[in-house]
């Protein structure tokens, strides 16, 4: 996948959920209904019902200071988003317009910072072998 629409997946997976748990929850669920219902008509009742269900669980994931699970339900929303993308390329442009709409100076997406741990364990898949390596 292009890279600016893997950039455009994340912008709008992370917008989406930072907004889920905001006072602009309802246009921006609106917005994302009417995207899915132009471009995949036949998915919009899912997705409806997955805007729903994320919100919930936004809610709660916020009120116990639940950073995992936020960041779980943003990288579902990019997978969302990005097989709406392949599957309707067209969607590109009008997810950038929304996304302008509800986030007009992205600010919203740059809010969130990523980080990682290391357990000193990992395991390497190449050429169908898998090995476990482990750091000293």
């Amino acid at each position: 996948m292009d890279p600016a629409l893997t950039s455009l997946a994340q912008s709008a997976g992370t917008t989406l959920v930072t907004l889920m748990a905001a006072d602009a929850w309802q246009r921006t669920r609106d917005g994302f209904t009417q995207l899915w219902r132009r471009m995949q008509p036949e998915r919009a009742e899912i997705v409806v019902a997955e805007l729903e269900a994320g919100r919930e669980d936004v809610l709660a994931a916020v009120a116990a200071s639940d950073q995992e699970t936020l960041d779980e339900l943003r990288l579902q929303w990019q997978g969302f988003v990005r097989r709406l993308i392949v599957a309707r390329p067209a969607a590109a442009e009008e997810l950038r317009r929304l996304l302008d709409e509800l986030d007009p100076e992205g600010s919203v997406a740059r809010q969130v910072t990523q980080h990682a741990t290391a357990s000193g364990q990992a395991r390497v898949y190449q050429a169908g072998r898998d090995q476990h390596i482990e750091e000293r």
